[in-house]
């Protein structure tokens, strides 16, 4: 897992131990002792400094206390005492030398009575006097502290644990999973530093081993990267921020922030995996004698004891399909595989022959199809390194970073959270099990270099010939990775009304087969995503196009272009300009001109609404533009200001340029630095327009700089696909010159790059 990274353990320990030597000199001081500073070893001590340090003991909890102490970490002190007349002097001569100093210092000044009662009450008192260390002093007290506080954290071990388990979870709940986030908590994330600590109270409570070897190495990576950080801050910091990572990865002696990410994403889910097993352990022996007996779920393999185990007499070096059935037996029955029979399957089972057999095949169906009960039994299998053994291919994307805010997992957690959500679309498609392994691989690309559904698709043909799937079926596979974007892409990026859109989705589709597994795919995939990348809006988007497309696959003509509503055609008969807001569709009806679109479109911006998508018809000589559109934040504004504001701009009696500029300049900057803006023309996307896209940092008024550009190169826009992803705006536009005709000349198709580009700067 290290690799070549620099571990700054060593330093940690080399600080811990000057600090102590400070600390017992300060203490001598406050006490009165004869001597001034002491050697290395602490020598020089006589009767007289005993006496004077008799009943008086400083200790040391948390990071100084574990001697993990980080550059920018404070210090964790509490000072005994037996009850000593002067013990608030000597805490005052200890206590004043370290703020004086600028370290931070959380103290406190305790009886071993007044320790061992606070202990039983606060949480984080205890785990810091379980793991407290001898400093300076009395020896005798510290003792008695420790011995005190872990007989009584063992005898009430039952309410204890629970009280642990509680803050571990809402800790987990409040501050989100460490191999996952963008920006992580390496202390109170779960998998973060926090959760090995936790780990190593329940081994004090003597109900669960200690942190085995791979969690130890992965907590010393959580400690160098939190070192690295604080070298890099130059202060006491424990979020991971995007602009330090490369800062960051630079101090461990690694590439760049990616392979950073992707070190700390094994070592958090080393830890969380571990931190679930101990908490297995935790509840089986504290609920008590788990029922005797063995029942049976699958050829070989039982359920005992509340897990999964082998039966009595298997041999795994005789069966290579046994990994798997067991895999798909403990999803199936919603149970954990014993970290024994894991960790004996990774051990002795044989390579699976090449095709593999239909029985390998079915169980890793099976598996899948079990939804989400696949993804922990899934994870013990890649824990125990036996996933890259079963697909090679795997290596390239497990652990890897998606570093966007639009994704919540790296690479390989996506693609067990997609093939889980499509077990609920089995029954949907006629190919179940070709959905399961097309959510599996569906990304597999992205540990290749260049777009990751084209390398994916030549990846995915080789491990469905692999698996052991027909030629034929091979042949599905590769189509549905391949276009695996095509029906949420389109849906929001092109007009659903072209017949151009339509026709090369039918093209590319080929089949209702391919078809219903790309929409059941779309949707499984957008859910594992994030909420940023699947919503009401884009699933019936999708579900618009795919019946358009089921329609031309079945030889039905293409319908032609929907006429007005009868709400729109009553509000085209005001003429003059109408407006309704009705939740978060606007209707906009004006004599038609150009540039009604964008000037529409700014008014929302004005208000903090975000354009979703638009679009416009034409009724004779008045224009009705349809908009889309969710608050940025909070509620909606108020219907009747925001038809005020649009009868103003379509009047000409509203600077809205004025009003967008405001908000700009109340915006604050981008954190880190954002990539160029893109924009492109699409060739043969339209027969009647040409398609703008746009691809740039979002910001409030977007849309309407756009449209503003195009209205200055004498441009009309026919209809437009809004799409936000995070903080990227990927946004389509349908234009035509002034004649109604798409564009030509290439001059005019330079120009109107130049001047949309020149609106985004």
């Amino acid at each position: 897992m290290r690799g070549d990274t620099r571990s700054y353990a060593a330093a940690r320990k080399e600080r811990a131990a000057d600090i102590d030597r400070w600390l017992t000199d300060l203490l001598r001081t406050a006490c009165g002792t004869p001597y001034g500073r002491t050697g290395k070893n602490g020598e020089h001590r006589t009767t007289d400094e005993r006496g004077a340090l008799s009943g008086v003991a400083l200790v040391a909890v948390g990071s100084l206390g574990r001697a993990e102490l980080a550059p920018g970490s404070d210090l964790d002190l509490v000072l005994l005492h037996n009850g000593r007349d002067d013990v608030a002097r000597i805490a005052d001569r200890v206590w004043y030398p370290v703020w004086d100093s600028g370290v931070g210092l959380d103290h406190s000044v305790r009886t071993v009575e007044e320790a061992a009662t606070v202990a039983r009450d606060d949480l984080k008192a205890v785990l810091g006097l379980i793991q407290a260390r001898h400093v300076a002093g009395d020896p005798e007290l510290t003792r008695a502290a420790r011995e005190s506080v872990l007989s009584e954290w063992r005898a009430d071990s039952r309410r204890r644990l629970g009280e642990l388990r509680d803050a571990t979870d809402k800790r987990a709940e409040a501050s989100g999973e460490l191999a996952f986030l963008l920006e992580p908590d390496l202390r109170d994330s779960r998998g973060g530093i926090r959760d090995v600590q936790a780990m190593q109270a329940v081994a004090a409570a003597w109900v669960a081993s200690a942190p085995g070897p791979r969690v130890r190495e992965a907590y010393e990576l959580l400690l160098d990267i939190r070192h690295g950080l604080h070298l890099v801050t130059a202060r006491g910091a424990d979020r991971l921020v995007l602009q330090e990572q490369d800062a960051v990865a630079g101090t461990l002696g690694l590439l760049d922030a990616e392979a950073l990410m992707r070190r700390l994403a094994e070592a958090g889910r080393t830890v969380a995996h571990a931190f679930d097993a101990t908490w297995r352990t935790v509840d089986r022996l504290l609920s008590g004698p788990a029922p005797r007996g063995r029942r049976p779920l699958a050829d070989g393999v039982v359920e005992h004891g509340g897990e999964v185990v082998l039966a009595r007499g298997v041999d795994p070096r005789k069966d290579p399909v046994l990994v798997l059935r067991a895999a798909a037996a403990a999803a199936e029955a919603g149970l954990p595989l014993a970290p024994a029979t894991v960790n004996a399957l990774a051990a002795q089972s044989p390579p699976l022959p090449v095709p593999w057999p239909d029985d390998a095949r079915d169980a890793l169906v099976a598996l899948l199809g079990a939804g989400r009960a696949a993804v922990p039994v899934w994870e013990e299998l890649d824990q125990a390194g036996v996933l890259v053994r079963l697909l090679p291919d795997w290596e390239r994307v497990r652990h890897r970073p998606q570093r966007n805010p639009v994704h919540r997992y790296t690479v390989d957690r996506h693609l067990i959270e997609a093939a889980a959500g499509a077990a609920s679309f089995t029954r949907e498609v006629s190919r179940p099990d070709l959905l399961l392994i097309s959510a599996l691989l569906h990304d597999i690309g992205k540990g290749w270099p260049g777009d990751h559904s084209t390398t994916g698709a030549v990846v995915a043909r080789d491990i469905g010939t692999r698996i052991g799937l027909s030629p034929a079926d091979v042949d599905i596979l590769e189509t549905v990775v391949r276009h695996h974007l095509l029906l949420p892409e389109t849906a929001t990026r092109r007009d659903l009304d072209d017949p151009v859109t339509i026709s090369r989705v039918a093209e590319a589709v080929g089949s209702r087969e391919v078809l219903e597994l790309l929409a059941a795919l779309a949707v499984a995939d957008g859910n594992a995503t994030g909420p940023a990348a699947w919503n009401s809006w884009k699933a019936s988007l999708v579900t618009d196009l795919v019946r358009r497309v089921r329609s031309v696959l079945s030889g039905t003509p293409l319908p032609p272009a929907p006429a007005l509503s009868a709400a729109q055609a009553s509000l085209a008969r005001h003429g003059g300009g109408a407006v309704r807001v009705n939740g978060g569709a606007v209707t906009v009806v004006a004599p038609d001109r150009a540039g009604l679109l964008w000037r529409a479109a700014g008014v929302l911006a004005a208000h903090r609404m975000v354009v979703r998508a638009a679009s416009a018809a034409s009724a004779g000589s008045t224009a009705v533009i349809e908009f889309s559109v969710v608050p940025e934040y909070g509620s909606p504004p108020d219907p009747a200001t925001l038809e005020a504001d649009l009868r103003l701009v379509l009047a000409g009696r509203l600077d809205i340029e004025q009003r967008l500029a405001r908000r700009t300049r109340s915006l604050r900057p981008a954190r880190v630095p954002v990539a160029p803006p893109r924009v492109t023309l699409v060739d043969d996307a339209s027969n009647t327009a040409t398609v703008v896209e746009v691809r740039a940092h979002d910001r409030p008024g977007l849309l309407w700089r756009i449209g503003r550009a195009f209205g200055d190169c004498g441009l009309d826009v026919r209809a437009a696909r809004v799409e936000t992803l995070g903080a990227e705006a990927v946004d389509v536009f349908y234009v035509v010159d002034r004649a109604g005709r798409p564009l030509t000349d290439e001059a005019q198709r330079a120009q109107v790059r130049d001047q949309v580009l020149a609106a985004l700067r």
